[in-house]
């Protein structure tokens, strides 16, 4: 008599498959992430920019619009793409169905987004995660090595685009306009009740605007199936040039509105628009951009020595990004909404709160690390997503 046994469904990758790029890279563009959107909420606004910068928070502002925002969500969503990949060929070297499982897990991310927004930030990517998630696994995952090089011949005609949007921006013209900020209803309502069901309404079309990052997705599993993360030893110089192409572009195209925001440039309102929209397209470059130079930071860490307290700290957090983001939206919700401590309004406030919910999410995710506990998100996406006895 002959048995035949089910193929096993694969859990998440193991502590000892794990490589040191991409959980750095997470870790640490979570403070961007932080700084971003606890700006956004300490001035109920995006960008969340003091329009009249004095001193000090004319650097803070130049800083922020040339490293930060609209540079921080590229980042993860180049290792979203990425996981895409290493999940689906971890499934199917366990025999199960890739695609089953993406469109589980991606499915769950879009209700785990939902909770988030309405609960505690409008502003959240789950859920648009978790939509191009679906859509990348339905279109993109069974796709030819052949095919997945359009995703790198797009940032050609990306870069092209940059330089036709930077055109008008060489004709500035003189005058006093300064940034505008776009007031959001969810943070500044003085009710929790109030502020949840003003999320309600504004999460649907901020998600909207998110999918299209479906197109740097792409750029992630074009890189997951050539293993650059895994082994960036043997990418050296396409990291290299990555690098040093992607953060040129994405600092070069945020200098004009960077100097508008640090108080320095003064020109007219439509050459301030002119100059955002140059921000926000040179901003997509800064994905990739991170990316490289992050992973080639960790194989200098990993050539060199043993990674110190530190590093292993970021890099704990990145292996609990979702907790760590989550997290964060917690502590805006008690810092600054008006219902709670009401801290808003101060630009040296938002970045010292950001750097320290920061500093305490890689206390937390190292203590979680020594007990080797996955932390509290990832556990609850694992048991929904992944059959507890299928796994192995």
């Amino acid at each position: 008599m002959t048995t035949t046994t089910a193929p096993v469904q694969r859990g998440p990758v193991l502590r000892t498959e794990r490589s040191l790029a991409p959980d750095l890279t997470r870790g640490a563009m979570l403070l961007f992430i932080a700084l971003a959107n606890a700006a956004n909420c300490a001035f109920a606004s995006q960008p969340g920019i003091d329009p009249t910068p004095h001193g000090f928070q004319r650097v803070i502002n130049f800083l922020m619009v040339t490293l930060v925002d609209s540079r921080a969500y590229p980042v993860f969503a180049v290792m979203f793409g990425y996981g895409l990949i290493q999940i689906a060929r971890r499934q199917e070297a366990a025999g199960t169905d890739a695609r089953r499982v993406l469109l589980r897990r991606n499915g769950f991310l879009v209700a785990f987004g939902l909770v988030h927004a309405t609960l505690l930030y409008f502003g959240d990517f789950l859920g648009a995660y978790g939509i191009v998630g679906i859509l990348a696994t339905l279109l993109l995952v069974r796709r030819s090595d052949k095919f997945h090089r359009i995703s790198v011949a797009l940032w050609g005609i990306q870069l092209v685009y940059v330089v036709l949007t930077a055109l008008p921006v060489l004709s500035n013209t003189p005058g006093n306009a300064t940034i505008t900020n776009t007031t959001n209803n969810s943070l500044a309502n003085s009710s929790y009740i109030g502020s949840m069901m003003d999320r309600i309404a504004e999460w649907p079309m901020h998600t909207v605007t998110v999918i299209p990052i479906i197109v740097i997705v792409w750029s992630g599993m074009w890189a997951a199936r050539k293993g650059i993360l895994e082994n960036p030893a043997a990418h050296t110089r396409l990291l290299k040039g990555v690098a040093a192409v992607g953060l040129s572009v994405t600092v070069l195209s945020a200098l004009p509105y960077a100097a508008v925001a640090g108080g320095w440039l003064h020109v007219d309102a439509a050459s301030v628009d002119a100059m955002a929209q140059l921000h926000a397209v040179g901003g997509q470059f800064g994905g990739p951009g991170y990316v490289a130079l992050i992973t080639l930071i960790a194989l200098r860490i990993s050539n060199n020595r043993k990674p110190n307290e530190f590093v292993r700290s970021v890099s704990a957090l990145g292996q609990r990004s979702m907790t760590g983001y989550l997290f964060q939206s917690v502590c805006w919700v008690l810092i600054f909404a008006p219902f709670a401590l009401d801290l808003g309004g101060s630009t040296e406030i938002a970045v010292l709160a950001a750097v320290g919910v920061w500093a305490l999410s890689l206390v937390g995710a190292r203590a979680m690390d020594r007990s080797g506990y996955r932390g509290p998100a990832e556990m609850a996406l694992r048991r929904l997503v992944y059959k507890p006895q299928g796994q192995r």
